[in-house]
């Protein structure tokens, strides 16, 4: 088995390397590769043996980050089954309907969600084994824990499974309906874990995590990247700025990734001022530009060095790196491309390719491609164009020295706190509103978030409804993270001379 078994790879070489030390468990685990490839197997026997689960099979995680994570997806690689990351922050209906669509043998979960899970279980779907990580659990669940311990620790590989196979499904934020679920092969992991080498891993690197792993940038940025280098990852159950300071200091992290939010808060935390972290090589920052103001508070009293990343599910994850002797120098870049992805701006219209500093659509070319979204090719179709080029649908640039620059989005969506959000999907959700006539949800600057919503409502005659009464419909029905922070009531909306809603100009209004 030349790919997929990550684990039973690398503890040939490094069986009793540290691979993971994860601080949310009381007390710490400290694992070496040899156990966490032993636990790999004993999941991998019990979901083959006991819940079926065969090549192909998805086998779901809705859990804070944890080394559950990576207990399911190394066992899925073992049984080439697909490790399937709900995200934790939807709303229960949202996620029975990713349920629904991808058909999930088993689902692990942890005791922060079990009142989740409790109105997930009366429904009828096809999960047959539900497993509780920590707690009580909800009736009839199994003791993860207990499944481990009474499964044996043979081999146990899908000796079958070539790269093109499936190893995971991750989901990006669609803007009408369903999220679209992102299929990310054995080949696509291992092209980006070579990209990921080239242009920032070195052995004996010790990475700090933050980032949920139910996205590419906690499973994958540096995650697996770092299992197949057989280095160190530091696992926290969620950010906590106090915390990820003590950490860095503690077991001397090299590598720390984080949104740009997350980097204001660190400063804030009373720990800050007698924080050492100067262990680290360089943090990396994502999700957004990072503002050169704070680049530099870093650099003036921790001597912290930065790269800015750009990336995306469907590619990668990591597309762009932009190295931290020009973190100042090309303040807002995104950098270059990584080594094995080709990128062009083209004209949105004609879709021919445009010169430094003209503005255009960002697409992409390279081995780190995803396999399309999951039983939905009319929405892969309308990404990847003739040539296999991936249209991002963000507006950028490039100057003569091919450092890329995020101009704007062709789409509407926006980026709080590390999240998209799409309009779309939220004013659906607004016009289940009895008294909502028409309306709009913008993204609009916050110093703590990068973004945050808006919703600009017009009523219907004779109908009221208050600020307070909107957002709370809009919990009922959408994650908290997708749901504004703002309503503002406006007596009409801009409109084009197709009758479509001119977001552009709202933005424009409001951030003027």
């Amino acid at each position: 088995m030349y790919i997929g078994d990550y684990l039973g790879r690398r503890n040939i070489y490094s069986p009793q390397a540290l691979a993971i030390v994860d601080t949310g468990k009381s007390p710490e685990l400290r694992l070496t590769y040899a156990q966490m490839n032993n636990r790999a197997k004993r999941l991998a026997n019990w979901l083959q043996s006991e819940a079926g689960v065969g090549k192909g099979d998805r086998v779901a995680i809705l859990a804070q980050d944890g080394v559950e994570h990576l207990d399911c997806f190394f066992a899925c690689g073992k049984l080439g089954a697909v490790h399937t990351g709900f995200n934790w922050r939807l709303h229960w209906r949202e996620l029975l309907a990713l349920i629904e669509a991808v058909t999930p043998k088993v689902l692990l979960y942890d005791e922060a969600f079990k009142a989740t899970v409790e109105q997930l279980a009366q429904v009828e779907t096809s999960i047959t084994h539900w497993v509780h990580l920590d707690g009580a659990g909800v009736p009839g669940s199994l003791d993860f824990n207990h499944l481990l311990q009474r499964s044996p620790e043979t081999t146990i590989t899908c000796e079958s499974l070539e790269a093109e196979d499936i190893a995971c499904l991750l989901f990006t934020g669609g803007t009408t309906g369903l999220p679209k679920g992102a299929q990310l092969s054995h080949r696509q992991i291992a092209w980006n874990g070579y990209n990921t080498v080239i242009h920032d891993l070195s052995h004996n690197d010790i990475y700090l995590n933050v980032f949920p792993m139910f996205h590419a940038g906690g499973l994958f940025a540096y995650m697996v990247a770092q299992v197949i280098f057989g280095g160190v990852t530091i696992l926290l159950k969620r950010f906590d700025p106090e915390l990820v300071l003590t950490l860095i200091e503690r077991e001397k992290a090299t590598i720390f990734a984080a949104v740009p939010a997350m980097y204001q808060m660190l400063t804030q935390a009373k720990n800050w001022a007698e924080a050492d972290l100067s262990s680290l090589r360089f943090c990396t920052s994502g999700g957004a530009p990072l503002p050169v103001p704070l680049i530099e508070h870093y650099t003036r009293e921790k001597g912290v060095k930065f790269k800015q990343g750009f990336g995306m599910t469907e590619f990668g994850p990591g597309l762009f790196a932009l190295s931290p002797e020009d973190a100042i120098r090309k303040a807002g870049s995104i950098g270059r491309p990584n080594f094995f992805v080709d990128a062009r701006i083209v004209d949105p219209e004609t879709n021919q390719p445009l010169g430094p500093n003209q503005v255009g659509e960002l697409i992409l070319k390279g081995p780190s491609l995803s396999s399309g979204y999951y039983n939905n090719p009319e929405a892969w179709a309308a990404v990847i164009d003739e040539d296999g080029w991936f249209h991002t649908g963000d507006l950028a640039r490039h100057d003569e020295e091919w450092y890329f620059y995020i101009v704007d989005r062709l789409k509407d969506m926006f980026i709080s706190g590390g999240e998209n959000v799409y309009p779309v999907e939220v004013e659906s959700a607004l016009y289940r509103h009895p008294a909502v006539l028409q309306c709009a949800v913008i993204g609009l600057p916050d110093p703590k978030w990068g973004e945050v919503g808006q919703a600009c409502v017009v009523l219907k005659a004779g109908q009221t409804a208050t600020e307070a009464e909107l957002l709370q419909h809009l919990t009922e029905h959408l994650a908290k993270y997708k749901v504004p922070k703002k309503v503002v009531f406006v007596d009409s909306l801009p409109v084009s001379a197709a009758g479509k809603i001119l977001r552009r100009e709202l933005r424009e209004q409001y951030t003027a």
